[in-house]
């Protein structure tokens, strides 16, 4: 009777044994996922950058048929590759202007008075370089500043045309005149800041077409142009 009674009793010490034996090995396993969580996550988190790299890659040449060079955690990834295009036009306006011209010589004058519908281009010179840094909290996107690329002639309305008895329109007059029109579209874009609306229109291409964690950034290396030489195409 008193055995039976004494096999019915809890064993204390060995119930505080087994609870000692899995708290250690409670311990040991939080030990070893703390000590590994560095290493896989900057393993998961190499991966995600890598392959946002890919995608950059992939926007810039769709979008400006180009590629940069791209750099993840200061390693390059990509080399820049030379682009087939010397510019990136990434707005268009049409832009009217109005020129007269008036000269009075002895008492006679000749006037001149034209107007001119151009196509105003502004966007990026890609000859200049450009440079994708990948961060784990931003991407940087190095680039020169935007600025006009092409103006192109739509159409040139003559409007007057009035010699005087003796003081003629030439052919030089009007040549000249007509030459003043695209310039006069060019001065007319930059005071309307069309270069800063084409670095807004590139940022907000490359959000949509860039799905990442990170802010993009541009960042650019280069003067705002306030007067260059601008390509002139003819109709």
């Amino acid at each position: 009777m008193s055995n039976s009674a004494e096999s019915g009793k809890f064993s204390w010490p060995i119930a505080l044994t087994l609870a000692v034996l899995i708290l250690a090995a409670a311990a040991v396993f939080v030990f070893l996922r703390l000590e590994t969580w560095p290493a896989r996550t900057i393993g998961q988190g190499t991966e995600d950058i890598e392959r946002l790299g890919r995608d950059l890659r992939s926007a810039f040449i769709d979008i400006a048929h180009l590629q940069p060079r791209i750099t993840i955690n200061n390693q390059t990834v990509v080399d820049e590759a030379a682009s087939p295009a010397a510019e990136l036009a990434t707005l268009t306006k049409q832009l009217k202007v109005k020129r007269e011209f008036a000269h009075t010589w002895a008492g006679s004058s000749k006037r001149i008075k034209l107007s001119g519908t151009f196509v105003v281009k502004a966007g990026f010179d890609l000859r200049q370089d450009v440079a994708v840094d990948v961060r784990p909290d931003e991407i940087l996107i190095q680039l020169p500043h935007a600025q006009i690329v092409g103006v192109e002639e739509d159409r040139v309305n003559v409007l007057a045309l009035e010699n005087g008895l003796w003081n003629h329109i030439s052919g030089a007059d009007l040549q000249n005149e007509l030459a003043q029109l695209p310039e006069m579209a060019r001065k007319q874009a930059l005071e309307i800041d069309l270069p800063a609306e084409a670095e807004q229109e590139l940022q907000q291409q490359l959000n949509k077409r860039i799905h990442a964690r990170q802010p993009i950034r541009l960042v650019f290396t280069s003067a705002i142009p306030t007067e260059s030489p601008t390509p002139i195409a003819p109709k």
